[in-house]
């Protein structure tokens, strides 16, 4: 008798403690679409991760989801399937575990067990297929706990704003430079370094950004990489055949061998580029002018040196209509434009920015604030830096890494105190 009392006061309150810790915690939905990938990649870099989930068939590769913790605590984690009729062995690794789980036909959800965060940071859960038979396709991870603990999690929250896409895509990161006060800038000069390792296919990193535009080179394929100069028009839009005739960007001239075009998807304008295999490790200059000139048009012109020609080549010059401005909002900044890449890290440093006044007088520009896109803002990846490595600033997304720079934060570099030494009448034009 004594041993049933003692049984069942164990079950009873062991069963009032579990529902009040369930009475307490609350549950967070994590979305596999918009924070997961697949290792390794397959040869496509479509965005579509929904479809790949679709067509998971292999088990020879992972499906990665991160999510970032920002404090340490206690949870329980189960994995939710969007499509039945489906079944599977899967092997899960996380949290420094690892677990095998089995969804059966007709399974919605598996529980997975509980699991425990020692420090803040990202955190993969790694999903391995131990049978090659089509699984469920999965929708969502979903992890219970209190509330102080949870409120500390980020993660690309939902996919209003098409924010899977953006959200794989990774925060881009951007150094607005201060500029000499009452000075009107005709010339921004400054200098790219890509590190060995960092320069990751769907990589732009832009040296030269302003007021109308930006110029800056990036890794378009595998075998192909690009110096890349576009200049929006006046007129907003995301289509190039809506622009009218009157606001349309002009191209006046532009280098041997450059292409050039119209843009879109990002507001629309003049586009020109390059095809040059440029190196990570290498230092490349970049030169841009902008002026007014007649008819209520501002003329930007846009120069590249490479050490393999040891010159300044023109890339192009546009005419910008309903504009009357010297450089204005000078900034370079760094971004991912494939989401198949967005769990891939990549950094760049940024040497020797000089504005140039229409006075003839060269200013250093040592002074730059770090910011942040939305996708950072929102805290829906965390993965982002900037600042000053050694006489120079730099910038660094994706990855996954966990020491982020928290957004308007200015850093000053050191001074170099030598002026580039430029020929502007000798610049091809």
């Amino acid at each position: 008798m004594k041993h049933f009392l003692s049984t069942l006061f164990i079950l009873f309150f062991g069963y009032t403690s579990v529902l009040s810790q369930q009475t307490d915690s609350i549950l967070i939905e994590i979305p596999i679409e918009g924070n997961s990938w697949f290792s390794p990649k397959s040869a496509s870099n479509r965005s579509d991760l929904k479809r790949k989930l679709e067509s998971w068939n292999s088990i020879n590769q992972a499906l990665k989801t991160y999510v970032y913790f920002s404090k340490p605590g206690k949870f329980t984690l189960s994995l939710v399937a969007g499509k039945l009729n489906e079944y599977g062995d899967f092997k899960l690794e996380a949290f420094g575990k690892s677990t095998t789980i089995s969804f059966a036909k007709n399974d919605e959800k598996v529980y997975v067990g509980n699991f425990e965060v020692a420090k803040s940071g990202y955190y993969p859960i790694q999903l391995t297929k131990k049978n090659a038979t089509h699984s469920p396709v999965f929708n969502r991870f979903e992890i219970q706990g209190l509330p102080e603990f949870l409120s500390g999690i980020d993660y690309v929250k939902n996919n209003e704003g098409n924010f899977f896409y953006w959200g794989r895509r990774g925060a881009s990161v951007h150094l607005s430079y201060e500029l000499p006060n009452e000075k009107e800038i005709t010339y921004f000069y400054n200098e790219l370094i890509v590190p060995e390792g960092n320069d990751v296919l769907g990589s732009y990193f832009m040296a030269n950004g302003f007021g109308e535009g930006y110029f800056g080179m990036q890794v378009n394929s595998p075998t192909e990489r690009r110096v890349l100069f576009s200049v929006w028009s006046p007129f907003h839009t995301d289509n190039p055949k809506e622009i009218p005739e009157d606001q349309v960007i002009k191209l006046i001239s532009k280098g041997a061998n450059v292409n050039t075009g119209e843009f879109g998807n990002e507001g629309s304008g003049g586009q020109s580029y390059l095809v040059h295999n440029w190196k990570a490790g290498e230092k490349y200059k970049f030169l841009l002018r902008g002026k007014p000139v007649e008819n209520n048009y501002t003329e930007f012109t846009a120069w590249f040196f490479s050490p393999e020609w040891n010159e300044w080549r023109l890339i192009a010059k546009f005419q910008r209509p309903k504009t009357k401005t010297y450089l204005t909002r000078l900034h370079s900044f760094l971004e991912n434009f494939l989401p198949e890449q967005g769990d891939v890290s990549r950094k760049l440093l940024i040497a020797n920015q000089w504005a140039y006044d229409t006075s003839g007088n060269w200013h250093e520009l040592t002074k730059a604030k770090f910011t942040v896109d939305e996708t950072g803002s929102k805290s829906f990846r965390m993965d982002y830096a900037g600042g000053v490595d050694g006489d120079n600033f730099y910038l660094k997304n994706c990855g996954f890494f966990n020491q982020f720079t928290k957004a308007n934060t200015d850093f000053v570099r050191n001074k170099r105190g030598v002026a580039p030494v430029i020929d502007f009448k000798s610049l091809p034009e």
